[in-house]
């Protein structure tokens, strides 16, 4: 079976784990969020944005999503594309609006067909001016449909990027339903399979651990900022809302992927074989394909309090 453009040119092992090390230095970023989906979203935009000492960001891309908060995939983009709007006016960042770019309104019809979108051809086309030296980071916390349209469009900015995404369960669980893959596993098996350098976050059995309660909600932020209240109010209200006993914890699962980039000591990971994931919402692993660096421990506490003191400052 002759081998789709993705899957085709992929860089030997010690390209790859050269261009997996965690950058030096300040570093330019996108971020792909579906930021109306969940509370985690708005928690990780904002560290992003107050952590301009490390990171530069050049856009922000509005991700598809598709549950009760949503009628559409379309419709969950375009939520996630205004709400982007209004933390960027509670974080005073008027000049970053001109480069937010709406997504994907579908996911993936197959795995060789893109959806175009704004949001896709701007990274197809602003990855070019990056090298493999000097790649753009591309942080993803939502269903992968923008960034494998990008590579569908335009197969030479994997040498230019470095993906970083909370997608899918630890390679340990059984069930790969996790929400930000389940959603569009053509795009998923694209990131995994074409050699771009990744970086996986999982989410249960590993992300699953960075959590927050009410009390630490009201004691680190209500009060601190208009930042603070809006994250820490839609924190409680949802904790609330899903809670499933009197005393609840909520992941806020997304703040991970932009912590991997920082400068500070807030997770363990290693080098993999890159597993395939499958139709059926399970990993098939592999011993031969390329490697993917995995994430597999979060130091909450450290993170956490790296987070409240950018959030608060």
């Amino acid at each position: 079976m002759e081998k789709k453009t993705w899957e085709q040119n992929i860089p030997d092992s010690e390209t790859l784990i050269r261009r997996l090390q965690k950058p030096a230095g300040k570093i330019d970023v996108v971020l792909d969020t579906d930021t109306y989906n969940e509370i985690d979203d708005q928690f990780a935009l904002s560290y992003m944005v107050k952590s301009d000492d490390k990171l530069n960001v050049k856009a922000i891309y509005a991700a598809p999503f598709f549950n009760e908060k949503s009628v559409s995939p379309k419709d969950g983009m375009e939520k996630s594309y205004d709400e982007i709007l209004t933390l960027l006016t509670l974080l005073g960042r008027e000049d970053l609006k001109a480069s937010v770019f709406k997504g994907s309104e579908t996911y993936l019809p197959d795995e060789i067909t893109p959806v175009e979108s704004p949001a896709a051809a701007d990274l197809a086309a602003r990855a070019m001016q990056y090298t493999p030296e000097n790649p753009l980071y591309v942080i993803a916390i939502g269903a992968i449909t923008n960034v494998a349209s990008a590579i569908l469009m335009n197969p030479a900015i994997r040498e230019r990027i470095v993906v970083v995404w909370l997608g899918g369960n630890a390679h340990h669980w059984t069930n790969n339903a996790e929400f930000n893959i389940a959603q569009d596993v053509a795009a998923g098996r694209i990131i995994f399979g074409c050699g771009v350098p990744l970086v996986q976050l999982p989410c249960m059995g590993v992300v699953s651990t960075f959590t927050i309660s009410e009390p630490e909600l009201r004691s680190y932020l209500l009060g601190k900022n208009a930042l603070c209240d809006h994250l820490a109010q839609y924190a409680i209200e949802e904790g609330r809302r899903t809670a499933s006993a009197e005393t609840w914890t909520r992941v806020i699962w997304d703040v991970t992927a932009v912590a991997w980039l920082l400068d500070g000591d807030f997770m363990a990971d290693t080098l993999v074989h890159s597993p395939i994931p499958q139709y059926d919402h399970t990993w098939a692993p592999s011993v031969t394909r390329h490697f993917i660096r995995y994430v597999y421990h979060i130091h909450r506490d450290r993170l956490l309090t790296d987070l409240v003191h950018k959030l608060t400052r």
